[in-house]
């Protein structure tokens, strides 16, 4: 009996005339002798029958319509493994996420890079980095899959937080391909910060692309995708002057503090800086540069309190403003506060500083500020417990409520913001024209792999006509012969298949020059590198 099978023919349309053959057969089929072969078939015994036709139809029905279930499932893995990588960004911001949890799912700098390892171990995740400041916590992967990948990375994050998966999605953001790139470059540019332009997520930026040198993850397209974000924020800055004003989480802080307090006490208010770190420092500038000439620091060590204040004097360059900045351990830090009417906090601690215990026991303030002692806390973790809300003569403000700093010259923000997207858009498009272009790596790769077989194999074969007595110049002189011949043929093959600013060439151009090269020489039979990595993930999996 022949079996025939239809390779074009789909599940549904080999499945649903079988079922109507069936029928058909069944009827012709009545009070007719039969016997089943062992092959499987059946044999009949009427020869004038149509039944025999009927039967093989319904098996050949039978079988195209398991083999159009086969190709289906093959189809799907071919689909899978074919697949171009996606870049995702996973991410909680000030805008999607409270302060508590961006909290819980922060990650220290010093963590990125095992951070990274971590999520590149995961088996449909080729490259990693993690972006985690005080206002936001992202992580950009390169996935083979992008549903698995952005499973197996929310999963991640809950294990190493312990939040649950459930609470993470309610908060977090996804963003693919074009639109992630765009993302970061946005936020480099300061355009998705709570101040529009603030100049250290970009020092963040270049931060993440600092702890990723030499990290195994950190790879080509994370790379390039965050040296981009970091040329799209100095430009954006040069270019807009966006970065004019309150351009900081620092800057801002001391902005609302003011705001909070009657201008005929600005001279005079009493400040608390708790912190001497990076955060600690610029909240000193900005309320230097703001008129004010005396302050307290508390912090673990006086170096970095003497340090600011020679950096103080440099930039002064002998100007007659003088400024006082006392230094105080932390061991007095709630005797300070006692005596402080602005509290500024910015510290590492993992726990929070002050509770209401702490500062119902403070002496209130003068009615001259306001009768409210005030607390800016811009650290992740939060300094100052949300317990100290029921404290009467108290305010806390943390770094979700410096939006109030945001809503000041908002036309002026909004043009500037307009400006600087049409440099995101260009530089988007030189990165998306890169990233492109490395479709065209494979095909390179293979069409080299291929000529080096052949001149390998006519070499070797030439070097057996020649017999064993060659001596070793002629035998690399013919050798070099070789080389020099395959690497000319396929200089011109390999230009039309790069893509860059030097010449005219499109990437369409590129794109079907590496589809008939693939075709010419028989490339496409080879194994796809994301076959290749998904099995490599597999097997190290099972190790």
């Amino acid at each position: 009996m022949n079996y025939c099978s239809s390779s074009s023919a789909t599940f549904s349309r080999a499945y649903f005339p079988y079922q109507q053959q069936l029928k058909v057969f069944n009827k012709a089929n009545r009070g007719m002798k039969g016997t089943l072969s062992r092959s499987g078939g059946i044999r009949c015994e009427a020869a004038e029958s149509n039944a025999a036709l009927e039967v093989e139809k319904i098996y050949s029905s039978k079988t195209a319509a398991l083999s159009a279930l086969e190709q289906l499932k093959t189809s799907a893995a071919d689909r899978y493994t074919k697949e171009r990588s996606s870049i995702v960004v996973i991410g909680l911001s000030v805008h999607t996420a409270p302060v508590e949890m961006r909290e819980k799912l922060a990650i220290p700098e010093a963590e990125w890079p095992r951070a990274i390892g971590e999520l590149c171990s995961l088996n449909h995740i080729e490259e990693a980095a993690v972006l985690s400041t005080c206002n936001r916590i992202e992580i950009y992967v390169v996935a083979l899959s992008q549903h698995r990948g952005v499973k197996e990375v929310t999963e991640w994050m809950s294990k190493t937080s312990g939040v649950p998966v459930s609470e993470i999605c309610k908060h977090q953001f996804l963003l693919y391909n074009k639109d992630a790139t765009q993302h970061l470059f946005k936020v480099s540019a300061g355009l998705d910060s709570l101040v529009l332009g603030e100049g250290q997520i970009l020092a963040q930026v270049k931060q993440v692309l600092k702890a990723g040198e030499g990290v195994l993850g950190f790879g080509r397209n994370i790379h390039m995708m965050f040296k981009c974000a970091s040329t799209v924020g100095k430009r954006v800055r040069t270019d807009t002057n966006i970065a004019a004003g309150a351009v900081s989480v620092s800057s801002a802080a001391v902005e609302l503090a003011l705001m909070k307090l009657p201008k005929s006490s600005h001279a005079t208010a009493r400040m608390l800086v708790i912190g001497a770190g990076k955060m600690g420092k610029l909240v000193i500038k900005h309320l230097v540069s703001k008129g004010c000439t005396k302050m307290v620091v508390v912090n673990r060590s006086e170096e970095r309190v003497a340090a600011i204040r020679e950096e103080l004097k440099l930039e002064a360059k002998g100007e007659a403003k003088s400024v006082e900045i006392i230094y105080r351990p932390l061991t007095d830090m709630l005797a300070c506060s006692a005596e402080a009417d602005v509290v500024f906090t910015s510290t590492a601690s993992e726990t929070p500083l002050f509770l209401k215990e702490h500062v119902e026991n403070l002496p209130p303030v003068s009615s001259e500020v306001g009768g409210l002692r005030l607390f800016i806390d811009i650290s992740v973790p939060r300094n100052v417990g949300s317990c100290v809300t029921d404290v009467g003569g108290a305010r806390i403000y943390n770094v979700d409520d410096l939006k109030e700093v945001v809503a000041a010259n908002k036309e002026d923000r909004l043009r500037k913001a307009m400006e600087a997207q049409s440099i995101i858009a260009e530089e988007l498009r030189e990165f998306e024209a890169w990233r492109d272009s490395l479709e065209t790596v494979p095909t390179l790769k293979k069409l080299r792999a291929y000529a080096e077989r052949i001149r390998d194999a006519e070499f070797n074969k030439c070097l057996s006509k020649m017999g064993d007595d060659i001596p070793k110049k002629s035998k690399k002189a013919i050798e070099d012969l070789s080389r020099g011949i395959v690497n000319k043929l396929l200089h011109g093959p390999m230009q039309h298949l790069r893509c860059d600013d030097r010449d005219n060439r499109t990437l369409d151009e590129v794109l079907e020059n590496m589809h008939a090269l693939n075709r010419m020489f028989g490339l496409e039979s080879d194994m796809s590198l994301f076959e290749q990595k998904i099995r490599e993930k597999i097997e190290k999996g099972q190790k």
